[in-house]
């Protein structure tokens, strides 16, 4: 059983650097008032493709299994 833990242990510290990461990456909503103007836009002509969308989507997943990790290591101690 100790070895199950500190497995699952080294896996969340990976899934929190991949999470944090993935964060940093992803680019800011606005950058001021020329990013409000240009935000808009954005979203009008649908620039938020490629490597935004694939970002969110990677945070979200890495997120739910941090979320789930956490929850079992706290349930096996």
């Amino acid at each position: 059983m100790d070895v199950l833990k500190i497995v699952l242990t080294v896996v969340q510290v990976l899934l929190s650097i991949a999470l944090i990461v993935a964060v940093v990456l992803q680019s800011g909503r606005s950058a001021g008032l020329s990013g409000a103007i240009s935000g808009g836009a954005e979203t009008l002509f649908g620039k938020k493709k490629g490597l935004d969308e694939l970002l969110g989507k990677v945070t979200v997943v890495v997120a739910v299994l941090y979320g789930a990790l956490c929850l079992t290591l706290v349930i096996l101690k």
